[in-house]
């Protein structure tokens, strides 16, 4: 097939309405039959979603289980720190992604339209920087919030057995392998797009986790079985400063999405404005669950609260709830992290699309589908194992926050909408968006930091397929 030359008729109505289907990679000097050979973004990154399936999207990658972990970031914070950063953190990250959005807006309206992380680096910072800084970090991100999940996910379902068989014998690697065959399942979901209804469950199902643990905090808080309320913070000095940055770390990794180039593709053109109204149904769930978890469960169990809430429910092996209360949680809590996993594999299923499919058969042909299902059952056997060989979710929680929310969330947004825009050195966004860069730059620096060393101090209880 040839070239096909663009005439300046048709540039400029991509200019006024988007770039369609068809403009799939960013750069302008690719031809149509380049962008054709582009499997991972005809399969997966399919262009057909409204501003309201972006809302679902951005919903189940942000507000995810992982939200339950917020009383134990504030364990290290106190009150009025605690309050703070997640003040901060919901502030600064809806400011950053609208940027990254306006920045995808203007580059679809030059006609260049980006699906990618790894497409804007590309575009703005050059070749290097995409294949070498956004690339590892973007797939350490997403991998490891898989990877973090799955973990998750066994947790919870090892609770639920407990609760039936006190003394029962299997052990929490053989629970992952349970959740790992359903995310199986799931990753056979061919594009992002089809995701939309299951998306929107998920919105329903963090509501109601987070109204379960919410309520389950008071109840625990109220009665005489809970602990004793203590709000101090524990360790020394030097602790006590590393689990500062480690709570952080955290914080930052629950607000992190690492994938709103990749939500954004999902919209149909023209894309102007949709990702904002997507963002404002995102928050609106995201404030009521994450504030009211957080201070709920750090009230109901001060500098005791665990790494993830719904331990706290349990006092030795009993549940402090009703018991039919705690078994309904963990389900609502199982079932939206297999849909945030999922979504979390989008990027991984773009690359292996691109590997392995051939764009010039059908998307359901034999060709593509066998290829297909083994690379994703792959991924996931992968993940799978990871997650059981390496059961300590804090310290995962704390090493992609450190090492990849920060960059791709908090900084690389700035950057990449002063590149762009390049506004005067005089007005206010443009210090404002340096002092975010540097602020948080110093900040990721020193969770990395503080991440590598509480692995270093906990690498004495490691053990390959423990059964925490």
């Amino acid at each position: 097939m040839g070239s096909l030359e663009l005439d300046s008729t048709t540039t400029n109505s991509r200019a006024v309405h988007g770039a369609g289907e068809d403009d799939r990679l960013p750069h302008k000097h690719l031809s149509r039959t380049d962008q054709e050979l582009d499997a991972g973004a005809l399969f997966v990154l399919k262009s057909k979603g409204s501003w309201l399936h972006c809302g679902y999207h951005l919903s189940t990658s942000i507000v995810a289980p992982s939200l339950l972990s917020l009383p134990f970031a504030f364990t290290f914070l106190g009150w009025a720190a605690g309050i703070i950063c997640l003040v901060v953190g919901a502030s600064v990250t809806f400011y950053s992604y609208n940027l990254l959005s306006l920045v995808l807006e203007h580059q679809s309206q030059l006609g260049r339209r980006h699906l990618r992380f790894r497409d804007m680096a590309n575009d703005i910072l050059g070749r290097r920087w995409g294949r070498y800084f956004v690339v590892p970090i973007q797939f350490m991100v997403c991998y490891g919030t898989v990877i973090a999940f799955t973990l998750l996910g066994g947790q919870c379902m090892k609770a639920i057995y407990l609760l039936s068989e006190p003394n029962g014998t299997m052990k929490l690697y053989e629970f992952m392998i349970i959740y790992g065959i359903l995310m199986l399942l799931l990753a056979q979901i061919p594009s992002f797009h089809s995701l939309r209804h299951i998306n929107l469950m998920s919105l329903f199902l963090c509501l109601a986790y987070s109204a379960c643990a919410t309520a389950g905090s008071i109840f625990i808080g109220n009665s005489s079985q809970g602990p004793k309320k203590d709000y101090s913070r524990k360790g020394d000095a030097e602790n006590q400063i590393f689990g500062i940055f480690n709570a952080i770390a955290i914080i930052a990794t629950t607000f992190g999405n690492g994938i709103i180039p990749e939500i954004q593709a999902t919209i149909a053109p023209p894309v102007k404005g949709k990702m904002f109204k997507g963002l404002c149904v995102c928050y609106t769930v995201l404030i009521v669950t994450f504030f009211t978890v957080a201070i709920s469960g750090y009230w109901a169990f001060g500098n005791e609260s665990e790494g993830l809430l719904l331990s706290n429910f349990l006092d030795d092996g009993k549940p402090l709830v009703p018991k039919w209360f705690f078994l309904m949680t963990n389900i609502f809590t199982i079932l939206q992290l297999s849909a945030v996993g999922v979504v979390y594999l989008q990027p991984t299923n773009e690359m292996l699309e691109r590997t392995f499919a051939d764009p010039n058969s059908k998307e359901f042909s034999t060709r593509n589908v066998i290829p297909r299902i083994v690379s994703r059952s792959l991924s996931v056997v992968i993940s799978t194992t990871v997650a059981a060989m390496l059961p300590f979710f804090g310290d995962i929680n704390a090493v992609v926050g450190a090492f990849g929310y920060m960059p791709l969330d908090f900084i690389l947004p700035i950057v990449f909408f002063n590149l762009t825009f390049k506004p005067s050195k005089r007005s206010l966004i443009f210090w404002l968006n340096v002092t975010i860069a540097v602020v948080f730059s110093a900040l990721g620096l020193i969770a990395a930091v503080a991440a590598v060393r509480q692995i270093v101090l906990d690498a004495k209880t490691y053990r390959l397929f423990a059964n925490v």
